[in-house]
């Protein structure tokens, strides 16, 4: 009787522990389920940065802008070896003309369909077709331009239409992130996801010289280390908060790709250029009312200066700003807005993005006294007026 009990008494020791190792590792299982969960949510939550962030508030907005211009060419049955007259008269060159497409970027600031890119993605294009991110695809018109800026608003007509918000190129830090978002070889692939990259803005205030580029000169640019690539011209630069804060315009390359050496139009000198052609159908060309030319070492002379610095107020117009202020032709002009001038360049860099109705603070020098004026700009005569 007593090795039936212990048989018993064993046995349920036996179940008791069986059930007790059953409830351990369901109670295990219950407390590492929400770990794991936390665990993967950190996960989830680490890949959403500021870029993730950034690209998704702006890249609804963002558009290939598909061109197609035509060009005259001229074929030489010689190659270019028997140029001359007699030749020329009984083999003339054959011209002909040809459509060629191009591609670049661009993206909405307003939901009535208002586009911003660069001048020279739609310069001369006789054909402008735009693709949204959602595929759809919608002729567009150009409303205004300005070859100057290298800026130029589109318009198409659209249901559902995503608006990038714009920020302030104003407060760029040295360091902050740089998202450049557009469309580049668009014709090679077969989706209209625009491409993301990503890097820092390395400089602002860079001014590229005339002969650094095929389209002239550049003041007051973006300079950031992301990837800008060919298509990518017209397309935004984006800030860590998802506001637009430049137009990507050009890169320095030695091979057609990226070196990271990439340049981007300030936003709010193309929030400047689309409120301009927004109000008045073009944008107004400022103007000073006087000319001015460089100091070469005989005009110095001439004019009996110690130096060939700054630069000499080669003429006023009689109903200009300039007159109006004050400004006499002879002047020397030392400073426009605070900024030193010795150059024909400096000159240009001082009023450049100035608007009409903006004040210049000159300094000039006039029989070896400093004398200040301030002008402001009004619209350039029009031809014809």
């Amino acid at each position: 009787m007593s090795r039936g009990r212990s048989g018993l008494g064993r046995a349920a020791c036996a179940v008791a522990l069986g059930v007790w190792m059953v409830a351990l590792r369901a109670h295990a299982a219950a407390g590492a389920a929400p770990a794991a969960a936390t665990t993967g949510d950190a996960i989830t939550g680490s890949r959403r940065t500021a870029i993730v962030i950034a690209a998704e508030r702006v890249s609804p907005a963002v558009v290939s802008v598909s061109v197609v211009q035509t060009r005259v060419v001229r074929s030489d049955p010689f190659g270019g070896m028997l140029h001359d007259e007699f030749w020329d008269r009984f083999y003339p060159p054959t011209e002909f003309r040809e459509r060629i497409p191009g591609l670049g970027s661009g993206f909405l600031v307003g939901e009535d369909g208002t586009i911003l890119t660069n001048d020279h993605v739609v310069r001369n294009a006789e054909q402008i077709t735009v693709t949204l991110s959602d595929g759809r695809q919608l002729p567009a018109t150009i409303i205004g331009e300005s070859a100057t800026y290298d800026l130029a608003v589109l318009k198409v007509a659209g249901a559902k239409l995503t608006a990038a918000p714009l920020g302030d190129s104003d407060k760029l830090v040295v360091g902050e992130w740089a998202i450049a978002i557009g469309n580049p070889f668009g014709f090679l692939l077969n989706d209209t996801q625009p491409t993301v990259t990503a890097g820092v803005i390395s400089a602002f205030h860079r001014d590229v010289k005339s002969d650094a580029t095929e389209r002239g000169i550049y003041k007051n640019m973006i300079q950031t280390d992301a990837a800008i690539n060919p298509g990518n011209s017209g397309g935004p630069l984006v800030n860590g908060d998802g506001d637009v804060i430049g137009i990507n315009t050009f890169i320095f390359t030695q091979s057609g790709g990226s070196l990271g050496i990439g340049f981007a139009i300030p936003i709010n000198l193309a929030r400047r250029v689309l409120d301009e052609i927004r109000t008045y159908g073009r944008v107004r060309a400022a103007w000073p009312g006087m000319q001015v030319q460089p100091i070469t070492p005989y005009v110095a002379q001439r004019l009996g200066l110690a130096d060939a610095k700054g630069l000499i107020v080669s003429g006023v117009d009689p109903a200009g700003p300039a007159a109006k202020a004050g400004v006499k032709v002879g002047d020397r002009l030392r400073e426009v807005n605070g900024r030193a001038i010795v150059t024909v360049d400096d000159a240009q860099r001082g009023i450049y993005g100035a608007a009409v109705g903006d004040k210049l603070a000159l300094a000039l020098e006039r029989g070896g006294k400093r004398v200040e004026a301030t002008l402001t700009l009004i619209e350039a005569p029009r031809e014809g007026q």
